[in-house]
């Protein structure tokens, strides 16, 4: 054989060589990635409410996080008006990795009497009440038979509290309140502030509290800009899951 042969050869045995390697590990990212894909094809959205009698609708994206963890429940569009806020959440949540726990994502969305800023409703206006109702009768009962360790309320509001971005549990001395004040104390830009009143409590957070499950609130500023919205939520997201039970 002659020396061209043997060359030609091993340039043969090279390729396949290499070919080789190259499938094995194609072969090994796969293998890496399907054990990531039960976590990943875990997250799922259920409409739980859409009745014709009802002023909306409620769904709930569940298994968002480590579908391995104790479950936290977050609760979004009681008031439709604040529903800048309630979609920083529900955008930002599933992307965070390393999650401890497992996080279900309540949403209320109200279509009759929504109203719009700047419209002069009141805290008794038909779309607040509305989100309110709703969220008695179709979330407070999931998350109070459901096995959560906390929930939490998001709101944002105009920036007629002494606080634009705080936590806060209506019902004082309880486990909602602790949850409430270490929260707030992992934060750099989330304080903990007690309102005087507030019209949602009894259709949502004070029940639950009530029911021995830390319930609390998050505000924020409605008008903050995007960019602050997402960094007080992701700091609300570490925070919340930094909590122990």
């Amino acid at each position: 054989m002659s020396k061209r042969n043997y060359i030609i050869i091993a340039i043969l045995i090279i390729i396949l060589g290499v070919g080789i390697v190259a499938l094995n590990e194609s072969k090994l990212l796969n293998t890496e990635n399907a054990g990531q894909a039960p976590e990943a094809s875990a997250i799922s959205r259920e409409v739980i409410a859409n009745s014709t009698d009802d002023p909306g609708s409620v769904e709930v994206i569940r298994n968002v996080g480590n579908p391995s963890g104790e479950k936290i429940a977050y609760v979004v569009g009681v008031h439709p008006l604040e529903h800048e806020t309630h979609e920083t959440l529900v955008k930002l949540l599933p992307t965070v990795n390393d999650l401890n726990y497992c996080y279900d994502i309540y949403i209320i969305n109200v279509t009759e009497d929504v109203g719009y800023y700047g419209d002069g409703a009141s805290d008794n206006s038909q779309g607040r009440q509305n989100g309110q109702n709703l969220a008695y009768k179709y979330v407070y009962p999931e998350i109070a038979n459901g096995s959560y360790k906390a929930a939490v309320d998001v709101h944002s509001n105009v920036g007629a509290y002494p606080y634009q971005t705080f936590v806060f549990s209506p019902i004082l001395g309880g486990s909602g309140e602790k949850c409430a004040v270490d929260v707030a104390s992992k934060c750099e830009n989330i304080s903990y502030y007690t309102p005087e009143s507030t019209t949602s409590g009894p259709f949502l957070t004070e029940p639950l509290n009530n029911n021995g499950i830390p319930a609390f609130y998050f505000e924020e500023y409605s008008f903050a800009n995007q960019s602050v919205k997402d960094m007080h939520m992701m700091e609300l997201i570490r925070a919340v899951d930094g909590l122990k039970f």
